[in-house]
C-alpha cells in the first residue's frame, strides 16, 4: 500500500507558524487526542501518571498501516495537507506535522496502531529525530494506543519551571473537557496513577453535554439552538484561492439569564470547527448581547461553536492553534448577536416543567413529603410554535398578572415587563423632544450640568443658580414627575443607565389597577422584546408554575380506584 504521510515540501513548511508545541502534560494530552478525534474515534482512555511524567492515550479509530507508522513522527509529516493551498481548506484538528515529532525529542514515544482491514497491529518505539527504531508486529484491537515516557527527561530546566503536578492535572482536566465540550459525541475516560479519575458520556449535543462538566447547571437552565447560515463570499484579492461553500452552522449553547450566570466571564466560549478558541471580539459580542440582561457584576453561561467554510479561517496565528484570524468578523459578530437574541427569547420549544418551577419546587416537594404520595405526571404535549399564546386572566395585588398560557400559568411582575419594553424601545429610538415652558432646576453641580449634556439634554444657564432644561427624552414628556427624573438622570451613568433610569420611572407602578385589556397588551408587548426574561437590571419577570407541577400538587395522577381507598 501506498504510504499517505509524506513529509511537507520546504516552501509550505516556511508558511507555518514556527513554536514549541508541547510545553506542558496537558498540551501532550491535546495534541494527542486531536489526533484521535482526526481519526474518527469515538471512544478516547487517556491514563497518566503525572510523577513519571508518563501518558498514554488509546482510541477506536481509523489506525494506521505499517508504512505510515514508520512515518509519522518524521519532522513536519502530515497526512492532512500537501501544499500551501491546503492551509486555506483545513478541515482538520491537526495538520502541522509537529507534534509527534516534537515528542520523539522530548520524550521516548511508542505507538500502536492497527487498521479495521489488518489482521495484526505494529509496534513502533522512535528515536530522537522521529526515526523508527523498533518495528514489529503486535496483537491489539482496532485503533492506536500511543504513550509518551519520560517528557523532558533530557531537559530537567523545563520540568522544574512547570506548574505543580496538581495544577497540571488541572490543566488537562480542563482541555479534555473543553475538547469534549466539541465533540459530545466521544466517550472518554480518564485515569490518573492506574486509578479511574473522571468519565465524560456521550451526548446527542454540546448543551445535554455541559451539566457533566458543569454541574450546578441544569439540563433545563439551558437553551441551544442550532442555526444555517449562508457563508460570507470571499473579496475579490481572497477569491483566487478560495471558494466559500454556500453556508455556515451555528450550534448556541445559552444559560437562561433568568436562572444560572456566573461571578465570571469564564463560561464564555468560542469554538470554530470543532476547536476552542480565543477569541476577544467574538466573546466581546456574546457578552454586549447579553448586556442588561443580568445583574450588575454577573456574566453568562454561553457555548458557541461556528462550523464554518475553512477558507474563513487563518489558523496560523499560534502553535497551540487556540487563536486564530478570521476572516468578514463584523459579518459573524451580526449573526452571533441574532442568534442569541434568538435564544433568550420564550417559546414553547424553550418551556420545561422542570426547569420553570424552580422556584416554587421546593414547596411542591415538601407538600407531596407529607402526603406520602407517589405520582408521576405526563409530559406535556410538545408545541413547535415560536410564540406562546399568553392570556392575563386577573391581577394579583395590583402587583402581578396572572397569565394562563399551553403549559400552565405564570405570574408576570407588571412594572419590571413593562419596564424590559420600555428599555427595547428608547434603545431602538432614543429621541429627545422640546418642550415649553423649560424645566427649571436649582443649584446644580458642574458634574450634573456635564452629565446631562452628555446624554444630550439642552441645558442652559436661567439665572443664579438656575438651570433651563429645554429638551428631555421623549417619554418623560407628560409626566408630571419629568423635573425628579431629570435630577435622577445628572446623577451619572452613560447612555445606557440613563435609558434604563428613563424606563424604570415611565414604567408601570406596582400598586397600579390594570384592565383586562390593559394586562394583555402589556403581555403582547412583553413577549416581543428581544430579552423577555429579565428587567434590565437582571431581576427576573415571572414566575411559572407549570401543569404538571398543579397535577403533583392536587393529585391528579393517581390510579383510579386507589385514589378512592380502594
Amino acid at each position: 500500500m501506498a504510504s499517505t504521510i509524506q513529509a511537507l515540501p520546504t516552501e509550505v513548511v516556511y508558511l507555518i507558524t514556527a513554536g514549541e508545541v508541547i510545553d506542558s502534560l496537558a498540551s501532550v494530552v491535546r495534541e494527542l487526542v486531536e489526533n484521535s478525534l482526526d481519526a474518527g474515534a469515538t471512544r478516547i482512555v487517556v491514563s497518566l501518571w503525572p510523577q513519571q511524567w508518563r501518558i498514554r492515550v488509546a482510541d477506536n479509530g481509523c489506525g494506521m498501516d505499517e508504512d505510515n507508522l514508520q512515518q509519522a513522527a518524521l519532522a513536519h509529516s502530515t497526512s492532512k495537507i500537501r501544499s500551501s493551498e491546503d492551509l486555506w481548506k483545513i478541515n482538520s484538528l491537526g495538520f502541522r506535522g509537529e507534534a509527534l515529532h516534537s515528542l520523539t525529542t522530548l520524550a521516548d514515544l511508542e505507538i500502536l496502531s492497527r487498521t479495521s482491514a489488518a489482521n495484526v497491529g505494529w509496534r513502533v518505539v522512535y528515536g530522537d529525530g522521529g526515526e523508527a527504531v523498533e518495528f514489529e508486529a503486535t496483537a491489539i484491537a482496532p485503533g492506536t494506543v500511543v504513550t509518551v515516557s519520560n517528557l523532558f527527561g533530557n531537559c530537567a530546566v523545563r520540568r522544574q519551571g512547570l506548574p505543580t503536578s496538581a495544577q497540571q492535572m488541572r490543566g488537562v482536566q480542563l482541555a479534555i473537557q473543553q475538547i469534549a465540550l466539541c465533540h459530545p459525541h466521544v466517550t472518554w475516560q480518564v485515569w490518573q496513577n492506574d486509578r479511574q479519575w473522571f468519565t465524560i458520556s456521550p451526548a446527542a449535543s454540546t448543551g445535554q453535554l455541559l451539566p457533566q462538566i458543569l454541574p450546578q447547571v441544569r439540563q433545563g437552565d439551558l437553551n441551544e439552538i442550532n442555526l444555517e447560515i449562508p457563508n460570507p463570499q470571499p473579496s475579490c484579492t481572497d477569491a483566487i484561492h478560495r471558494v466559500s461553500t454556500s453556508h455556515a452552522a451555528l450550534n448556541l449553547v445559552v444559560g437562561l439569564p433568568d436562572r444560572c450566570h456566573r461571578r465570571r466571564p469564564d463560561w464564555v466560549r468560542v469554538a470554530i470547527n470543532g476547536r476552542m478558541v480565543k477569541s476577544p471580539e467574538l466573546e466581546q459580542t456574546i457578552l454586549s448581547a447579553f448586556h442588561r440582561t443580568l445583574p450588575r457584576d454577573r456574566y453568562p453561561i454561553c457555548l458557541l461553536n461556528l462550523t464554518i467554510s475553512p477558507d474563513q479561517i487563518n489558523w496560523n496565528r499560534n502553535p497551540a492553534k487556540s487563536e486564530i484570524y478570521l476572516n468578514e468578523i463584523g459579518y459573524w459578530q451580526e449573526q452571533i448577536t441574532t442568534a442569541i437574541d434568538q435564544a433568550l427569547r420564550i417559546s414553547s420549544a424553550n418551556l420545561k416543567e422542570s426547569v420553570h418551577t424552580t422556584r416554587v419546587s421546593k414547596l411542591l416537594k415538601a407538600a407531596e413529603a407529607k402526603g406520602g404520595y407517589s405520582v408521576n405526571p405526563e409530559n406535556p404535549p410538545e408545541d413547535n410554535t415560536t410564540q406562546l399564546s399568553l392570556k392575563a386572566i386577573a391581577q394579583l395585588s395590583n402587583t402581578y398578572i396572572v397569565v394562563e398560557h399551553p403549559n400552565g400559568m405564570w405570574l408576570v411582575e407588571q412594572h419590571i415587563a413593562h419596564e424590559r419594553v420600555l428599555y427595547e424601545q428608547i434603545c431602538d429610538n432614543w429621541q429627545l423632544v422640546p418642550i415649553e415652558p423649560a424645566i427649571i432646576l436649582y443649584q446644580l453641580s458642574p458634574a450634573q450640568v456635564s452629565q446631562l449634556q452628555r446624554i444630550g439634554l439642552d441645558i442652559e444657564p436661567f439665572g443664579e443658580q438656575l438651570w433651563a432644561i429645554r429638551t428631555i427624552p421623549a417619554l418623560l414628556q407628560q409626566r408630571e414627575d419629568s423635573a425628579d427624573a431629570i435630577l435622577e438622570l445628572s446623577l451619572g451613568g452613560d447612555l445606557q443607565v440613563a435609558q434604563v433610569a428613563v424606563a424604570c420611572r415611565s414604567a408601570i407602578r406596582n400598586g397600579t389597577p390594570m384592565n383586562m385589556p390593559e394586562m394583555q397588551t402589556l403581555l403582547d408587548q412583553w413577549q416581543q422584546t428581544r430579552n423577555p426574561r429579565t428587567c434590565p437590571h437582571g431581576r427576573p419577570i415571572y414566575l411559572s408554575l407549570e401543569e404538571p407541577a398543579l397535577a403533583r400538587f392536587f393529585r391528579r395522577n393517581w390510579v383510579i380506584g386507589k385514589s378512592h381507598g380502594i
